[in-house]
């Protein structure tokens, strides 16, 4: 059975709702849009403070897992990658964060993707966005996405942990995804009106009914149909039935870091001797797709607490229900927010120009996937370094779209993300232990205060590391000359016509921060390409840096 249609897009997750927002826009073209899962209208995919249940559930997720890691004493690491509507907007931790400026600057210099630097990117962040603030020249407040910050650090150890910061000489930032990215600040979330803005929520939701968008779940498409070198359409799997739908200008990949690298191998393009290996006829030999692959590994450093406030005295069921039917009748309290309401970025050494670790802190002292709890009263951060050199990759085993592939991140592999630890680790212990958190720290959790030499902590981070979930740059854009580069600086697959991936593979460098935000940005710059408009006007808003980078590693001495 084949139907036809302009522009074909797999995958209905962050970019693939963005993209099929912005081109059906145009009344003059017909959009499929291909989802792997079904819809997201459950509870625990809308309410905040759920986020680990859908993260946990099959229906919603992909459950990818990695080839056990060599320099992780051999553990195999979740890769949860959303299957439903949203994709994985519907089922992440809800953090907005842009990433820094540089890492835009970076992509055009280093990477060779003219007009891809800062100012060009930040324009398209403004589009993206519906502050709950509203605009000035770094926030939007028109666009789908609404952002906020929760229920506004009413818990007091959000502010010890931002005191704490400034105490030890990093500085506070008003707004992070604003001018100044480096410091302490209130973390932001994608909810609006207390519910998860997911990107279904965001940019699909308020279109659904437009009559030029075809929306298909629980299709699992197979590969792109190629007539030569050219992409002529879909091949997916629906109801048991098999379906051939045709793209009269382009297919676009959106199925993300993992999903979209295995089509592109299902399909015949990719490494040569992958493709061989799990038994795909070659069609493009294309060295990169699956290659690159990149992460964010972070560890839970947890402190028990002195006072009982935190979210570990509301785990048992009557508590969970009195948030849970609060949230129902009013979209507020501790049901409205992903309780990550206070963060940081800093450097770990003198000579970095833009911060390298992360920080989201917890008022309470639990696993980020919700499987298990201190049973007493505790908070964490959680922290790692946001600049990896390791590189992984992603193989596909066979044909069989639900076939999980081979995944292995490397984690870890370079020297330089283990002293990056190191120094996480350290700069961590020095922060806590502040006056601003004397009040609340009764010392470590874990690792505990015997974990002292790099030895100790390079054996507790591979023992109790965990993914960020953040996988990407597996099918990068980049110039000519670079072998790994999948993609031209407009997205389009190297030598195949009418093809393009829009989603976090295409990264060329992983950004500082989780990737939903950026991810949105790709795809609201990328619609643009994909309908020849010319590109929103470029951003003069200045950048913050630390004057005092190349010989200081923080902003000012600590306080005495």
């Amino acid at each position: 059975m084949s139907e036809s249609f302009d522009y074909i897009i797999v995958g209905a997750g962050s970019a693939g709702c963005v993209l099929a927002n912005r081109l059906s826009a145009d009344p003059d073209v017909r959009v499929l849009l291909l989802e792997a899962g079904g819809g997201d209208r459950s509870l625990f995919i809308q309410m905040p403070t759920a986020l680990s249940i859908p993260m946990n559930m099959p229906r919603f997720n992909w459950g990818y897992e990695s080839e056990p890691e060599p320099f992780m004493d051999g553990r195999r690491f979740d890769c949860p990658r959303g299957k439903v509507l949203g994709g994985s907007s519907s089922i992440n931790g809800m953090a907005y964060v842009r990433g820094h400026a540089r890492d835009f600057d970076q992509w055009e210099t280093e990477g060779g993707l003219d007009g891809w630097g800062y100012r060009h990117c930040l324009p398209y962040f403004r589009r993206a966005e519906s502050w709950i603030d509203g605009a000035d020249e770094y926030r939007g407040a028109d666009g789908p996405l609404g952002t906020s910050a929760g229920n506004r650090m009413r818990n007091p150890l959000y502010r010890a942990f931002i005191e704490a910061g400034d105490q030890a000489g990093y500085g506070v930032t008003p707004d992070y995804n604003g001018r100044r990215q480096e410091g302490f600040g209130a973390m932001h979330m994608t909810v609006r009106d207390g519910v998860r803005s997911s990107c279904a929520n965001a940019y699909l939701k308020p279109i659904r009914e437009r009559a030029n968008l075809t929306i298909a779940t629980e299709a699992v498409t197979r590969r792109v149909l190629l007539d030569g070198r050219r992409a002529t359409g879909v091949e997916y799997e629906r109801g048991g039935r098999v379906f051939q739908a045709t793209a009269r200008r382009e297919v676009v990949l959106s199925a993300g870091s993992i999903g979209s690298p295995m089509i592109l191998q299902m399909s015949g393009i990719g490494p040569a001797d992958a493709l061989r290996q799990a038994g795909v006829e070659v069609v493009h030999d294309l060295p990169g797709v699956g290659r690159n692959l990149q992460d964010h590994l972070e560890v839970y450093f947890q402190f028990r607490c002195a006072q009982p406030i935190t979210l570990n005295g509301h785990l048992d069921p009557f508590h969970k229900f009195l948030i849970g039917a609060r949230w129902v009748l009013f979209k507020s309290g501790l049901g409205a927010t992903n309780h990550f309401e206070s963060c940081a970025f800093i450097r770990s050494r003198a000579g970095l120009e833009w911060p390298d670790i992360q920080y989201h802190f917890l008022p309470g002292a639990m696993r980020y996937d919700g499987r298990a709890a201190f049973k007493g009263h505790g908070f964490q951060v959680h922290v790692g370094p946001n600049k990896p050199k390791s590189r992984g990759r992603v193989e596909i085993r066979s044909t069989d779209p639900r076939h999980r592939p081979s995944v292995l991140f490397n984690y870890m592999e370079a020297e330089e993300d283990r002293i990056a630890f190191r120094n996480a680790i350290r700069l961590t212990r020095e922060i806590m232990a502040q006056p601003a958190m004397a009040p609340y720290n009764q010392g470590e959790i874990q690792p505990g205060e015997t974990v002292q030499s790099d030895e100790e902590i390079d054996a507790w981070i591979r023992q109790a590391a965990e993914s960020a979930y953040h996988p990407s740059c597996t099918c990068k854009m980049g110039p000519d000359g670079d072998p790994l580069a999948v993609l031209d600086r407009e997205a389009r697959v190297r030598g195949v016509e009418a093809l393009r991936v829009v989603d976090s593979s295409v990264f060329p460098t992983i950004t500082n921060g989780n990737l939903n935000a950026p991810t949105i940005m790709v795809a609201e710059k990328a619609a643009d390409l994909i309908r020849g408009r010319d590109p929103l006007p470029p951003s003069n808003a200045e950048v913050w840096i630390a004057p005092n980078w190349e010989r200081d590693q923080r902003e000012r001495p600590p306080a005495a």
